[in-house]
């Protein structure tokens, strides 16, 4: 059997954390099963889709590196299929035109309520087809749900679950001005796309019972299901916004890489063992339905964060740097004037835990600073400050080269000169070059920055103490 999955999002808000999760299960086992994964674009609902939406979809996706073999397919292009089945199942009997007004289904939901009954359509134009229709109501078609026997999901997640038809009402296929529901259009699109699992989240169970009712009446047998636990926050209530539980670019913005968020999904709810970090290939390689928890999953923003930090720390230079360059752009930091991005990268990234932080830490390899850290003025610069960075500036002036282990043994030379360790000597001259306290180690540091920015910055920093000698 071909394996085919497929993600299924409404366009009608970002692609959320939820949703990225079932995206990435759907495509985990596609690719585990040497299959096929299917994106399809649900915007059935025309006053809440928008092109928006469908665009922060495609580019949460494409971020995410969850590229799909078909699609996107959209189901506003499908009306016409949809039609055509609504109509094969009225003409086999296995649905129904119900003219129920308004009034009187909220009539009927009222006094169900009175007798403590679940609300529910109670069929009543189920066997009224030959009467004629009330004037002025347009007429929506319902699916004639079996009265009789059961429905069995072998789940692959959950295992068995077993529902009555009884507890089943004739649901609406089709509204009053002609357009399907979410019901039937799911379940066409399942067969004409061959859909051989469907892995989602549990608040769809009481949805897949009414679909294999519909697709047995079509004649199709249905695929096999898997319903994902939800993910809740840390106090147990269902992901939300409160939560911090925002669109997938929301976490680019913040600076995470895709990496870190593909991993935190994939141990949000299954798992291999006490492994923590998985590249892809291990992902596919390690995936099962089965290895689902059936218990709902906690979101934790520290453990995300702590994986970010880890691949940013472990990431080749250039992977980062591709994902880097947005949040430059967006922080406006040119970097065609300074060092290679990668070697900044090697720097830094053990003092960044965030793509945004590590943008702002490194400015001072490209643009010049305005004022120096204030803290660290009033520590590092005192007066006698600029004769020590006086005779740091002479000896680096006269390296012939400019690399790490020169810059570092003209410090220590300096340090020598000046009787005087580097533990006094290496704070100012890091506050004179980065404007700040923290840095890279000084060789490194000053090697990117370069030899006529460093010189100068030194410069700078010498005027600005003696300038400034009874107030620092």
């Amino acid at each position: 059997m071909n394996v085919r999955t497929r993600f299924a999002p409404s366009p009608t808000g970002y692609l959320h954390i939820g949703g990225a999760r079932t995206a990435l299960f759907s495509w985990m086992y596609a690719r585990k099963m040497g299959g096929t994964f299917i994106l399809r674009i649900e915007d059935t609902d025309r006053e809440r889709s928008t092109q928006a939406s469908v665009d922060a979809i495609l580019e949460g996706m494409e971020w995410l590196n969850l590229g799909y073999d078909e699609g996107p397919f959209y189901q506003t292009h499908c009306f016409d299929r949809y039609k055509a089945v609504i109509q094969q199942l009225l003409d086999s009997g296995h649905a129904y035109r119900c003219y129920c007004s308004k009034e009187e289904l909220e009539q009927m939901r009222e006094q169900q309520m009175a007798r403590k009954e679940k609300p529910r359509y109670d069929g009543r134009w189920r066997e009224r087809q030959d009467e004629t229709p009330p004037a002025g109501i347009d007429p929506v078609i319902r699916f004639r749900n079996p009265q009789t026997g059961v429905v069995e999901i072998d789940d692959l997640v959950r295992g068995k679950i077993v529902i009555s038809n009884t507890e089943l009402d004739d649901l609406i296929i089709a509204r009053s001005d002609g357009t399907p529901t979410y019901n039937l259009t799911v379940v066409v699109d399942d067969i004409d796309m061959r859909v051989t699992h469907v892995i989602r989240g549990d608040d769809h169970i009481n949805n897949t019972p009414r679909q294999i009712n519909i697709m047995r009446a079509l004649g199709f047998e249905p695929p096999k299901f898997a319903h994902v636990p939800m993910i809740l926050g840390a106090d147990g209530q269902r992901l939300s916004k409160r939560h911090g539980a925002v669109g997938v670019m929301q976490y680019r913005d913040d600076g995470y890489l895709p990496q870190a968020l593909i991993n935190y999904l994939v141990r949000l709810g299954w798992s291999h063992g006490d492994q923590e970090i998985f590249s892809r290939e291990e992902m596919i390689e390690h995936f099962t339905l089965e290895g689902i928890n059936r218990a709902p999953s906690s979101f934790n923003p520290d453990k995300l964060l702590w994986l970010n930090q880890h691949y940013i720390k472990t990431l080749p230079a250039e992977e980062i740097a591709s994902q880097l360059q947005w949040h430059l752009t967006a922080q406006q930091l040119a970097t065609d004037t300074g060092p290679a991005l990668t070697a900044v990268i090697n720097a830094q990234r053990e003092r960044a835990k965030t793509l945004v932080e590590m943008v702002a830490i490194s400015r001072y390899f490209y643009e010049e600073f305005s004022q120096y850290d204030a803290t660290a003025v009033q520590k590092q610069f005192k007066p006698e400050t600029a004769d020590t960075l006086q005779v740091v500036h002479t000896a680096l002036q006269g390296l012939a080269e400019w690399q790490g282990e020169a810059i570092h043994g003209a410090i220590q030379a300096a340090c020598e000169t000046l009787g005087l360790k580097l533990g006094k000597v290496g704070p100012p001259l890091r506050v004179a070059v980065t404007g700040s306290a923290s840095s890279p180690s000084l060789e490194i540091t000053l090697e990117l920055i370069g030899r006529e920015r460093s010189l100068a910055r030194i410069e700078r920093a010498i005027q600005f103490i003696r300038q400034n000698a009874t107030t620092v």
